[in-house]
């Protein structure tokens, strides 16, 4: 068995809106060396895989069909193995 870890982020280039949301909430608060926040996803998903190969591209094919909008979207995933 895995744990997957995902890790989801909008692009560089993609407005971002919930991120300048919080910035400004963090400046109201006092916060005023706060530059930027990127808002993102984080999601775990646990696998009955054995072999981490498998393991690995089951979760890049998630991420590709379901998790992540790879067009706005990068995302990046550890894998834990875990007992089941």
């Amino acid at each position: 068995m895995y744990l997957a870890k995902v890790y989801i982020t909008l692009k560089p280039t993609v407005n971002d809106p919930q991120g300048l949301t919080i910035k400004g909430a963090l400046h109201n608060l006092g916060f005023n060396s706060v530059e930027d926040v990127r808002a993102g996803k984080y999601i775990e998903v646990r696998t009955r895989e054995s072999d981490l190969n498998e393991a690995k591209t089951q979760v890049t094919a998630m991420c590709h069909k379901l998790l992540a909008n790879p067009v706005i979207e990068n995302y990046r995933f550890e894998l834990e193995k875990t007992t089941g």
